[in-house]
């Protein structure tokens, strides 16, 4: 967990180099910028914002899935919405086969 902690430290400093040469900050003002500009004003420390991160890597996969499941169970639910989906899909896609 050493090296998980040092890869997102350099990620994060990668991250705050990019910040600071953006033209455009609203085009790159995602949670990961929210929390680098935080520790600029003083509201987190360097700890704060690699353990924030930290976390949303490591819990991303779990609250995904879940997420995932519920969502499909939704649409099961609700056979309407279900076709208005794939009439949404059919329009973008058209017929092409899908891939993963």
């Amino acid at each position: 967990s050493k090296d998980l902690k040092g890869a997102m430290e350099i990620l994060i400093e990668q991250k705050r180099q990019k910040l600071s040469t953006v033209e455009k900050l609203d085009e790159h003002m995602d949670f990961a910028s929210q929390l680098i500009f935080a520790q600029n004003r003083g509201d987190l420390t360097a700890e704060n914002v690699n353990q924030c991160v930290l976390e949303m890597m490591i819990a991303a996969p779990d609250t995904l899935s879940v997420t995932l499941f519920f969502m499909l169970i939704l649409i099961a639910e609700h056979p309407t919405v279900e076709e208005e989906m794939m009439r949404e899909i059919e329009t973008v896609v058209g017929k092409q086969e899908l891939h993963s």
